[in-house]
């Protein structure tokens, strides 16, 4: 488990979604959950480093968790099927939170979080309770939000999933930033969007995702 949640540290260091000591991630397990360790850099992590907490916010290994182990734990009690959570203030994510804006549904692909838009998360202070009450608010029916004026979260049934959410989720906010810089996008209607659902149901991994 330690060295399923480095080798994700390092996916999100190669695809630049993290970088120094920015972001953080975890991993359901029997006893609660595999976090990675406070203000340590993701290039300089080893698989020892990793922190093993429950879900009452004992520690159960040596070292410090993640300032955010709150939205962690309580994502994983309110919602049973996650089993790996993903944290990042990767670029255009990032960017786009500061704005406090819900992101529409400008792309299909936007399902891909679980819905029809990507919530933002009203702001609070970096490791408190009241942004894990935020964030599981923008959660609802969704695998990904924003967090105002911080980054994103990524929620997934498989570590792979998680990452691939976090990526997609990057992705589309790129380009809505992209967009908006030309002008107003076209957003897709509510019955579009429900024609997407149907769609992805066959759909590969994503009809998995989103089933």
């Amino acid at each position: 488990m330690r060295e399923a949640l480095l080798t994700m540290c390092q996916r999100l260091e190669q695809l630049g979604l993290n970088k120094g000591t920015s972001g953080n991630v975890s991993l359901r397990c029997e006893q609660g959950f595999w976090i990675t360790p406070s203000g340590k850099a993701n290039a300089e992590l080893q698989a020892e480093d990793m922190v093993l907490m429950d879900l009452a916010a004992n520690c159960l290994s040596a070292g410090k968790p993640s300032s955010e182990w709150r939205f962690h734990r309580d994502i994983y009690q309110a919602k049973p099927e996650v089993q790996a959570v993903v944290h990042t203030h990767s670029m255009f994510a990032t960017s786009l939170s500061c704005l406090r804006n819900d992101i529409p549904a400008f792309h299909y692909m936007i399902a891909v979080a679980g819905g029809d838009s990507i919530r933002c998360a009203p702001y609070a202070l970096f490791g408190s309770q009241a942004l894990s009450d935020h964030a599981l608010q923008a959660l609802q029916q969704r695998h990904a939000c924003l967090l105002a004026n911080h980054g994103m979260i990524a929620t997934g049934r498989s570590a792979q999933h998680a990452l691939s959410v976090a990526l997609e989720v990057e992705t589309l906010c790129e380009q809505y930033w992209r967009a908006l810089q030309v002008g107003q996008p076209h957003i897709l209607s509510d019955d579009e969007m429900q024609q997407v659902f149907e769609q992805f149901k066959g759909y590969g991994d994503w009809g998995k995702n989103n089933a």
